[in-house]
C-alpha cells in the first residue's frame, strides 16, 4: 500500500501547497493528491488557486507522483482544455501524473452561468468528456460532435509518451458503475471494504483503488477539533448537499447543522500517535492500494514532523 499526502487547494496558498509537497516528500510520503476547486467550501478556508498552475510548480519542487482529486472536465472547463492541461502536467511530471475525474459540484461548476445538470446527465457528460480526452491524447487531429461536446480540428502537440491514466471518483452506485466501465482506477473518501472488493472483482486487480481522509494535527485534541470544525464542518454534511449547494455562503449556512461534537467524533485531532494510526486502519483493512492523508489547519509542519518521525513508520510496521 502506498501512502500519500492530500494537498487542499481550498485552504492553502500556492506557496504553502508547494512547501507541503516538499515536506511530504521529505517525511516519507510516496505520492500527492491535489484538489481542483474554483471556490473554497467556505470563507474560513479562504483559498482556491488554479490547480494546473500549482501542478506545474510541484513538478519543479519534488519528484512525487501527482493526481487530481478530482477534476470535473464537464462544465467549467471543456474536456479539450482539460486534455491539454493534463497532457502538459504529465510531460512536466515525466509521466508521474494521473487525472482523477468526477462529476463535480455546483459550488465550482456553475460559475459561468451554466445550468447545473441532474446526476444522470452529469455522468453522461463525464463519460463523453473522458472519451474526448482520450481521443485527443492519441495525438491526431480530432473531430467530435457528441451530445454534449464539440471538438473540431483539434490536436494536442505537447504530450507524454503514454497517455495519462484516468481515475474516476465514485460514491453512489451509478458513479461506481461508470468508474468500472471507463476508469483506469477508482477514487473515494469512504473506507468501504465492500466497494473496494467489488472494484477489484469487476475492474481487475491491476486497476488501483484510492482512498483519502483528513486529520488535524494540533498541540491538543481540543484545539484540533476547534480548527477542524471552523475550517471543515462542511465535511459532515449528509447526502447530496455537497453536490448541489452553489456557494461558500450556502455551505456555511448548512454547516450550522454540524456540531463541534460531530466533528470530534468523525475526525482525528491532536498529537496522539496511536489515534492517527487508528484513523488509518479502516482504509488499510478495506484493501485500498493508495491512501492519502490531508492535514487541516495551520500546524502542517507539525503534521509532517509527527508523521515523518513516528506515524508513517507505525503504519508500515
Amino acid at each position: 500500500m502506498r501512502i500519500g499526502y492530500f494537498l487542499s487547494c481550498e485552504e492553502y496558498s500556492p506557496s504553502q501547497l508547494v512547501e507541503q509537497a516538499v515536506l511530504a516528500e521529505q517525511a516519507g510520503f510516496e505520492a500527492l493528491w491535489i484538489s481542483d476547486h474554483f471556490h473554497p467550501w467556505n470563507d474560513e478556508q479562504g483559498q482556491s488557486p488554479f490547480v494546473w498552475g500549482i501542478i506545474g510548480a510541484l513538478s519543479q519542487a519534488c519528484r512525487l507522483p501527482v493526481a487530481t482529486a478530482v477534476t470535473a472536465p464537464t462544465v467549467r472547463l471543456h474536456p479539450a482544455i482539460v486534455a491539454q492541461a493534463a497532457a502538459t502536467a504529465a510531460v512536466q511530471l515525466e509521466g508521474r501524473f494521473t487525472l482523477g475525474v468526477g462529476t463535480g459540484e455546483a459550488l465550482n461548476e456553475h460559475v459561468l452561468g451554466d445550468r447545473w445538470p441532474s446526476e444522470d446527465v452529469r455522468l453522461e457528460m463525464l463519460e463523453e468528456a473522458v472519451a474526448v480526452m482520450r481521443a485527443l491524447w492519441q495525438g491526431d487531429f480530432t473531430y467530435h460532435h457528441g451530445r454534449h461536446y464539440t471538438v473540431e480540428n483539434a490536436r494536442i502537440y505537447t504530450r507524454p509518451e503514454e497517455p495519462p491514466r484516468v481515475f474516476v471518483s465514485a460514491f453512489g452506485d451509478k458513479s461506481f458503475d461508470l468508474a468500472v466501465r471507463i476508469g483506469d482506477g477508482f477514487i473515494t473518501t469512504q473506507p468501504d471494504a465492500e466497494q473496494v472488493a467489488a472494484w477489484k472483482a469487476k475492474a481487475g486487480r491491476d486497476k488501483p483503488a484510492q482512498g483519502g481522509y483528513k486529520v488535524c494535527v494540533a498541540p491538543t485534541e481540543d484545539e484540533g477539533v476547534a480548527i477542524a470544525h471552523r475550517l471543515w464542518a462542511n465535511a459532515g454534511l449528509p447526502g447530496e448537499l455537497s453536490q448541489v449547494l452553489p456557494s461558500p455562503k450556502h455551505f456555511e449556512q448548512a454547516s450550522e447543522l454540524v456540531t463541534e461534537e460531530m466533528t470530534r467524533e468523525s475526525t482525528v485531532c491532536g498529537h496522539d500517535v496511536g489515534a492517527h494510526v487508528e484513523a488509518f486502519a479502516p482504509y488499510a483493512d478495506a484493501g485500498f492500494d493508495d491512501v492519502y492523508i490531508a492535514n487541516m489547519g495551520p500546524h502542517y509542519r507539525d503534521f509532517f514532523t509527527l508523521y515523518g518521525d513516528e506515524v508513517l513508520a507505525r503504519l508500515r510496521g
